[in-house]
């Protein structure tokens, strides 16, 4: 188990082949704020069919995008 799982479990439900959120809401739907760690748990992501794509410092953000 992982402590993103409740964040992987939102993105599987989600329609979007890519969407973006925001780090403030990463935390909201995993329940722990997001660190360095989030790098090293990103390969999770990809058994629920979907992947990392850029994740900006400036903005704060995360784009996710569906796998091919």
């Amino acid at each position: 188990m992982s402590k993103y799982d409740s964040l992987w479990e939102y993105i599987k439900t989600r329609k979007e082949q890519n969407f973006k959120l925001t780090f403030s809401e990463i935390e909201k739907i995993a329940g722990v704020p997001i660190d360095h760690s989030f790098l090293k748990y990103k390969k999770e992501l990809l058994e629920y069919g979907y992947e990392v794509g850029k994740i900006s410092m400036k903005e704060q953000t995360v784009v996710f995008k569906e796998r091919a």
